[in-house]
């Protein structure tokens, strides 16, 4: 007995009490909501005061009737139309047709207040419990409203604004303070400082220097700033992300899709049930003469059951609490594709981090050149100039590129970089590379502590240069929370086993290799699944790292926003470049899962408890009605408790 339409909002009628109701936007409409359930609850208590005061006119039959059936229609309405439009889709097993059926059964043998508070009570209950869903989703939504709604160009001293869609890459665009960036473009002037928060979830000010790229929904915070554009607005960070969290409720979790099933076929059995609590007496009382039947009896008795056999604490709480995980997630910069890998995250056992970039920072500075003239490492620099991988960008910091032309340039997966220079081969690279052609090289090059990179010219041994590389700021803060939790660390990395082991000492991970090639890094994963039997979450740039990604059993990639591949193969993307975040998404979905697993174990055991004491006769319907709409509201109010994780 699921929703007709899954608590989407989608099929609502503005004066309907029951779920399906969208977010008003405006004050009158969400009074138009609240009016059907006040007009209800006020008839139905002033008519038990009536029957408490044992008023004359009250006691007529008809004047009952009459009174309480104009209690029903405000709610009952549009709970049966809900049931009647749900029937029509091939669901006649629904939550709106239990709520009817117990109600007008309760009219049928003269329960009059009872069946006005089966529907006004679940009806308050699902509208309490659609304004819960509404502030959950309230923090996608915010997302959306950042997308910045125009753009100011600059063409031959004129500025003209207009839609962001409109702008093309190469364009020249003007953000003044406390503007939102509109597309994703590069730094024209000087350095300026711009709010991330909208991206990263960070409140502090982020300086980007000339030159580097600016995403859309930062904000400038102190001097007017002009961009070129780089991508179209549809294709900008803010799109993407935005993309990402709208689509993030389509992939169920294997426990949002079980109550699902689940609900299709618990309807029928409960009012299978149901029928049989009303004939089983009946038919003990054919063979048991002394057993006196009471048919208005046993049908309340079922009507009961029916009512707090509702499934709507699961049914509602469950996509709820995965939700409201969702959206907690993406305040803290971490953007989950789907419910799914909230629940993946949360088996994780082993999380793999790349080294370089990820638990390091990745920004690489020469320190040292050793055997290469000043001309030689011009020349390295130009062989690099096209490589975005870090080194390469530290290289070319360190000395301008040569004017010379570079031909046959090759990239040796793993090894480095093969080309013609002045008719010359150059390599440059690791000392696997010059080993994998050939070339001889002193071997104390093996045991270096630190990113070498090594050249030679024409299969001759010319000298290397020496970069260092630091641990990011909160990279032990990340490894010091995974082990605390249980989780093993592994790092793995191109670099030499001896620089591994020393970052790995350094920073307290558990299992450290170096010296691995892209595929030995996709063999170690599968070594990790396979051998090990282990739940394993990789952690990566997106970049270079998309088949072991794509093969790990959460693929996450950090500080990626402007990296297509990310996103396309990442299960999990983490807006900064903060380790740490790797800890919190997995405590994030650890929570969730204990949450969802709460909702289902509180719902079931006292639904068990009160469906029982129903039949017995123990329990009456108000309180099968308080315990249907308490328990829904109760685990609604834990779901949301994720919406507040610290």
């Amino acid at each position: 007995m699921i929703h007709s339409h899954e608590h989407d909002r989608e099929n609502c009628h503005s004066n309907d009490c029951c779920c399906g109701q969208e977010q008003h936007e405006h004050g009158h409409e969400e009074m138009a909501r609240w009016w059907p359930l006040l007009l209800s609850l006020t008839l139905l208590i002033a008519g038990i005061a009536m029957s408490a005061m044992d008023l004359a006119w009250f006691q007529n039959r008809w004047v009952r009737l009459a009174w309480y059936a104009a209690a029903w229609l405000p709610t009952g309405l549009g709970v049966l139309r809900e049931a009647i439009e749900a029937t029509r889709e091939g669901e006649f097993f629904n939550e709106f047709m239990l709520m009817s059926i117990a109600s007008i059964g309760a009219f049928a043998i003269g329960e009059y207040p009872e069946a006005i508070a089966v529907m006004t009570l679940y009806c308050i209950g699902e509208a309490l419990q659609d304004r819960a869903v509404d502030r959950a989703r309230g923090n996608i939504k915010s997302l959306i409203a950042l997308r910045p709604d125009h753009a100011v160009i600059v063409k031959d001293g004129e500025r003209t604004t207009i839609e962001p869609t409109d702008v093309k890459p190469g364009d020249i665009v003007e953000v003044k303070p406390g503007e939102r960036v509109p597309i994703d473009g590069t730094l024209i002037g000087e350095a300026a400082a711009f709010d991330t928060a909208a991206l990263t979830g960070e409140s502090v000010p982020r300086v980007i220097e000339h030159g580097d790229e600016v995403l859309a929904g930062m904000i400038a915070t102190d001097s007017v700033v002009h961009l070129q554009a780089v991508r179209p607005a549809s294709e900008s960070a803010m799109s993407r992300i935005l993309r990402m969290v709208e689509q993030a409720t389509d992939s169920k979790a294997p426990t949002e899709l079980f109550i699902r099933r689940f609900a299709k076929v618990y309807t029928p059995i409960v009012v299978g049930f149901a029928v049989l609590v009303v004939l089983l007496p009946w038919l003990y009382s054919l063979i048991a003469p002394a057993f006196v039947y009471d048919f208005a009896e046993w049908l309340h008795r079922a009507l009961i059951f029916l009512v707090i056999s509702c499934p709507c604490a699961l049914v509602i709480s469950i996509p709820l609490s995965y939700f409201a995980g969702i959206g907690a997630a993406s305040r803290r910069g971490i953007l989950f594709k789907g419910s799914n890998y909230l629940d993946a995250i949360a088996d994780v056992d082993t999380v793999v981090f790349d080294k370089t970039g990820t638990l390091t920072t990745g920004h690489f500075a020469v320190s040292q050149v050793v055997g290469l003239a000043e001309e030689q490492v011009a020349i390295v620099s130009a062989i690099e100039q096209d490589s975005p991988h870090p080194i390469a960008r530290a290289i070319i910091g360190y000395h301008k590129p040569a004017p010379l032309a570079v031909n046959d340039l090759k990239n040796i997966a793993g090894y480095g970089l093969s080309a013609m220079v002045d008719n010359k081969r150059w390599l440059v690279g690791t000392a696997r590379l010059l080993e994998h052609e050939g070339v001889d090289y002193p071997t104390a090059l093996n045991n270096m502590v630190g990113t070498m990179v090594a050249v030679a010219v024409d299969g001759r041994y010319a000298g290397y240069i020496v970069l260092s590389d630091e641990p990011k700021e909160d990279a032990q803060q990340a490894i010091d929370s995974l082990n605390n939790q249980g989780i093993d660390t592994v790092m793995l990395s191109g670099d030499k086993q001896a620089l591994v082991d020393k970052v790995a000492h350094q920073l307290g991970v558990k299992q450290a290799y170096g010296d691995l090639l892209p595929q030995d890094k996709v063999e170690q994963i599968v070594r990790l699944k396979d051998n090990d039997s282990k739940q394993v979450a990789f952690v990566g740039d997106g970049i270079n790292d998309a088949p072991v990604l794509a093969l790990s059993d959460v693929g996450i990639a950090m500080g990626a926003l402007g990296s297509d591949m990310a996103i396309e193969t990442a299960d999990v993307v983490i807006q900064t470049d903060q380790p740490s975040r790797v800890a919190d998404a997995i405590t994030l979905g650890r929570r969730t899962h204990n949450i969802v697993m709460q909702n289902i174990a509180f719902a079931i055991i006292v639904k068990i408890l009160v469906m029982v004491l129903g039949v017995l006769g123990v329990a009456n319907m108000w309180e099968a009605v308080f315990a249907d709409v308490g328990v829904a509201l109760l685990c609604v109010l834990n779901a949301l408790r994720l919406m507040h994780t610290s």
